[in-house]
């Protein structure tokens, strides 16, 4: 499950690719994105900054000043924020490749079936998880609007 934050940091960023998807496309406050993401501003400055960090944003300071993507939506791998944002996503330490742990009560890696169990469901998580971008969740909801017949963002 992802966190309410993890759940933020998206919401910010499509706010920003919408933004950056205009014609003539301007960097966003904090204020605005909270607005348009329907994001609480006060947990917004912390994510952003970690979002910022990664490479994916960046802050601009002054009168005209905000945020903006700096990599386009097709570049911004949702598995690299979700470890950004909320850390390991293996269900178990011993299945994680960058936070790996040998779990304290393995007496057997090769041998554990509860490892074994979650190794086949996470794999096939990871293969999905691991493809997708900011851009498949922008296409998904146009595809969702025309669906429903809204007009999107």
């Amino acid at each position: 499950m992802i966190t309410q934050k993890m759940k933020y940091a998206l919401k910010a960023l499509l706010a920003l690719a919408d933004e950056a998807a205009k014609e003539r496309s301007e960097p966003l406050t904090i204020e605005e994105i909270a607005k348009r993401s329907g994001t609480p501003k006060r947990f917004l400055e912390h994510i952003l900054l970690e979002v910022r960090n990664a490479g994916v944003i960046a802050s601009i300071r002054g009168r005209s000043g905000g945020y903006s993507l700096i990599k386009k939506p097709a570049q911004i791998s949702i598995s690299e924020l979700l470890r950004t944002i909320d850390g390991p996503i293996a269900p178990l330490p011993c299945l994680s490749r960058r936070a790996y742990q040998r779990c304290e009560d393995c007496v057997d890696e090769a041998s554990c079936r509860i490892r074994k169990a979650f190794a086949e469901v996470f794999w096939s998580y990871l293969l999905i998880i691991e493809s997708l971008t900011l851009e498949d969740m922008l296409r998904q909801g146009q595809v969702a609007a025309q669906v429903l017949g809204e007009t999107p963002p």
